[in-house]
């Protein structure tokens, strides 16, 4: 089963790439459409077969690989790992959707299958060389994404992306060789007990390592840098794709070893971390209120919500663990949303300057269905209740207020400069007398904007659909998590030391009604 998931995409890869007739843009497209449609469908098949009273591994798969190093085909999906992997294979078949007219399909339609393939590898995989071999396999695909069908300084962007995931993978390798190395097991499958016979000192090293590099991925400030470059100059298909799902390879990484692995060094430094998060949520609020660049908004944007994640993860309380999935997955529909609207805009207009463009919400000549529905992703990044934006924010908040009071206010205060970004964008960019300026542009002022098909509606309609019901029946996706993400919990909730007055225990079904 999990092995489908794997081998489909890469299965419709080499067929895209090795078809012995010549294919056309739009019948590599449908190749591509048909190869994730059937990923979709096994997604789902997923879901309906698993079972949410149980926290640990389900549909386990294992063979031995390379006996010598430790390395087996080792594969299992749990409550953590299966919304990421659904939520894969649906911007995976969103990208490829949205992508039309591409120059050189061969190659650019099997890179995508190539990437939706490996970053459900890393989700499922059980053995840690086996989440290295999947966590570097997207690298070049994504790479030549950029490289190849970028814009004006996408050499220099992709190189710079290229540089520091590099660099994130040599330290995620080097703390799982040390990890095994020090454990003695000569094993690199996943075990949470691996690390017991370790000291402390020993463990903060190797977490501090394998923290870095994740950060490096997610990222974190002030390893943010290459992000808002590499989204600046990708095209929209691949920021939907980063920003919704390559992402979470690095907060994934995180929860799944950091914390998962090393508790004890996890909770000893959690303190610290939680300040991190703040900065990141900050510099990342205030960076993005900066930006006159429509795109470079947004990515600032998703470094400033990656920090809700790290302070859901140092809190430790069994709803902010909670609290982690469900933000990763609110941020990848809600990101996704507003790059997809973002490029838009700029395939209708030629811009994302916000200094150029005015009233796009003009019903007659602008473009009032698009606008409507950034105005709706802005609210949902923002939290607005009745999205899943805000159910995610509020449970990341009300679980790490516990153990982390002063950095969860902070956090609050990031939160509320999200809406003040975007409402900058939305006033500046959809409100007023339609204008895009000629000298700019080489378009009249009063020339009317093309409108948008519905075809090209459906994606965006799609996100915001599941973006309100996650958002109104939040329990719909938070049955699946829960048992592992309790179980998850690296202490019990007796030990946590509580920095405020304790707060009655509840469940989670009683907090979210």
């Amino acid at each position: 089963m999990l092995s489908a998931l794997l081998l489909t995409p890469l299965v419709g890869a080499l067929l895209i790439s090795l078809w012995p007739r010549p294919l056309e843009s739009a019948q590599a497209r449908l190749g591509a459409l048909i190869t994730l449609g059937v990923t979709m469908a096994l997604s789902v098949y997923l879901v309906s077969q698993f079972d949410i009273g149980n926290s640990g591994f389900q549909f386990v798969e294992q063979i031995s690989w390379v006996e010598p190093l430790g390395l087996s085909y080792r594969l299992g999906v749990d409550g953590i790992a299966l919304p990421l992997v659904v939520m894969n294979s649906l911007l995976s078949f969103v990208a490829v959707y949205i992508s039309s007219n591409v120059k050189r399909p061969r190659l650019y339609y099997p890179l995508l299958l190539v990437i939706a393939s490996a970053v459900a590898g890393a989700f499922l995989a059980q053995n840690l060389l086996l989440f290295f071999l999947f966590y570097e396999l997207e690298l070049i695909p994504l790479y030549l994404l950029i490289a190849i069908w970028g814009g004006e300084r996408r050499g220099y962007a992709a190189t710079k992306f290229l540089i520091y995931t590099a660099f994130s993978g040599i330290l995620i390798l080097a703390a799982f060789l040390g990890l095994v190395f020090l454990s003695g097991t000569g094993s690199f499958d996943y075990d949470p007990a691996l690390a017991q016979g370790l000291t402390l000192v020993q463990q903060t090293v190797l977490m501090g390592v394998l923290l870095i590099g994740f950060g490096i991925k997610i990222p974190l400030v002030p390893f943010h840098t290459w992000l808002p470059d590499a989204h600046v100059e990708a095209s929209t298909p691949v920021s939907v794709l980063l920003a919704g799902v390559l992402l979470k390879l690095g907060t994934y990484g995180m929860l799944r070893f950091c914390v998962g692995l090393f508790p004890a060094a996890w909770l000893d430094l959690s303190p610290l971390l939680a300040w991190w998060a703040v900065v990141s949520v900050l510099y990342g609020s205030l960076a993005a209120i900066a930006q006159t660049d429509m795109k470079k908004m947004v990515a600032y944007s998703s470094v400033g919500h990656m920090g809700y994640i790290l302070l859901a993860a140092a809190a430790a309380t069994p709803l902010s663990i909670l609290g982690t999935v469900l933000q990763m997955v609110s941020h990848g529909l809600i990101s996704a949303l507003m790059f997809l609207l973002v490029g838009v805009v700029y395939k209708k207009t030629g811009t994302r300057d916000l200094t150029v463009l005015r009233g796009l919400l003009a019903p007659e000549r602008g473009l009032p269905f698009i606008g409507s529905l950034m105005v709706l992703g802005a609210m949902a990044s923002a939290g607005i209740p009745g999205m899943v934006g805000f159910i995610a924010e509020f449970i990341v908040f009300r679980g790490s207020f516990e153990s982390r009071a002063p950095q969860t206010l902070l956090c609050i205060v990031g939160s509320g400069l999200t809406a003040v970004y975007f409402l900058l964008m939305i006033n500046r960019v959809f409100f007023g007398r339609l204008a895009v300026k000629p000298a700019r542009l080489g378009v009249p002022v009063d020339t009317e904007l093309p409108g948008v098909k519905w075809r090209d509606r459906m994606p965006a309609l799609a996100l915001v659909l599941l973006i309100f019901a996650f958002g109104l029946q939040p329990e719909w996706i938070t049955r699946w998590m829960e048992p592992t993400t309790t179980a998850f919990t690296p202490v019990p909730e007796q030990m946590i030391v509580l920095t405020v007055a304790p707060v009655p225990a509840a469940s989670t079904a009683d907090i979210l009604q």
